[in-house]
């Protein structure tokens, strides 16, 4: 297994990584400030739960496998572009939110599905999961294989960017009660979030893998 240090390392660049502005987080920010810190936790299990689905592929070798399919990552990118778009489409459209609206009601398995669509049909995902994790597999006296290794990692990051989504969500919970009475500021909001993932869609539109 990884040394303490290299365990170190990992859960360093892991949380930095979490951090970092992307299509996963700035779905969790929006949705909590629109709509309170409680459904960004929601969006955050669904983004979990598929990155749980990448460190299962990873670990068994299908992520491989679908990478070095050029018809496969194709399928995967048109599809988290289609996906990106239809996000920006939904908060473009989308009305403001009343305070006493608000707390009424969580549609706990359709944010839940969005997350989970959000994770699953982006490629760069499993690109970042076949680069990432093996640097950081070691061999070991005890033979434990480079499969249970990428697998002990994974779920590591899974916990790791659980935890940072979750305090995204908190923090940006806390603005919700300052916009949720203020229609021009929300309207703002679900605009800047629209650009946001027209830019992304575009960007990955355009990447090559």
């Amino acid at each position: 297994m990884p040394s303490i240090e290299t365990l170190v390392t990992f859960i360093s660049m892991s949380t930095f990584l979490c951090f970092l502005p992307g299509p996963d987080n700035i779905l969790v920010l929006n949705q909590s400030v629109i709509n309170g810190h409680k459904s960004g936790i929601l969006i955050t299990i669904g983004l979990c739960i598929g990155l749980v689905i990448h460190t299962s592929l990873a670990s068994l070798g299908i992520a491989a496998i679908i990478q070095t399919n050029a018809v496969a990552l194709e399928i995967i990118r048109l599809l988290g572009v289609f996906y990106l778009s239809y996000l920006a489409w939904e908060a473009f459209k989308a009305k403001p939110i009343h305070l006493a609206d608000n707390n009424t009601f969580y549609d706990k398995k359709k944010l839940i599905k969005k997350g989970l669509l959000m994770n699953l049909s982006n490629p760069k995902v499993i690109i970042f999961f076949l680069a990432f994790l093996p640097q950081f597999t070691t061999d070991n006296a005890i033979n434990i294989s480079d499969s249970l290794q990428l697998l002990y990692l994974g779920l590591i990051f899974v916990v790791i960017a659980f935890i940072v989504f979750a305090l995204i969500s908190y923090l940006s919970g806390f603005l919700n009660k300052m916009i949720s009475n203020k229609p021009a500021i929300q309207t703002a909001l679900n605009k800047t979030t629209c650009l946001i993932f027209i830019v992304l869609a575009i960007n990955l539109f355009l990447s090559q893998f």
